[in-house]
């Protein structure tokens, strides 16, 4: 019998003010709906490090792993096979604006009233709204 595990990937919440980063995908799945940035693990990389590569890659913004926010594991949570997503918050360290790079066809800041009208990719609606739940729970 052959050996079956999930795949690992990352994903990041950035903040500024009232608003959180996303990018627009430019491949599918979810083609043209917008994500949190993130993407797979590389072998023999550690978590912290891919969100990191993955948030530059995706959007010009050098960052720092601010905290570990959850961890999402919904064996249904992308059309091509389960995958484990760890989400992270990030700090943005350069002063540069985003733009879409290597999977991502933008990249933008919205203000958070404004994200429950926009197609969303994956579980990312999830994500966000509990990370402002988690947000609201500390105040």
């Amino acid at each position: 019998m052959r050996y079956r595990s999930p795949k690992l990937t990352v994903d990041a919440i950035i903040t500024k003010n009232n608003e959180i980063l996303l990018i627009k995908r430019k491949k599918q799945p979810f083609k043209d709906f917008w994500a949190l940035p993130g993407g797979f693990v590389n072998y023999g990389e550690k978590t912290e490090d891919a969100v990191v590569r993955e948030v530059l890659e995706e959007t010009g913004l050098k960052c720092r792993v601010k905290k570990l926010l959850n961890v999402y594991s919904e064996p249904n949570r992308d059309p091509r096979g389960h995958t484990v997503s760890i989400v992270y918050h990030l700090t943005v360290i350069n002063n540069d604006k985003p733009t879409g790079g290597d999977d991502a066809a933008d990249a933008r800041f919205f203000n958070i009233k404004d994200i429950h009208s926009l197609p969303l990719a994956f579980d990312h609606r999830k994500i966000i709204k509990d990370y402002l739940t988690h947000k609201k729970m500390r105040c």
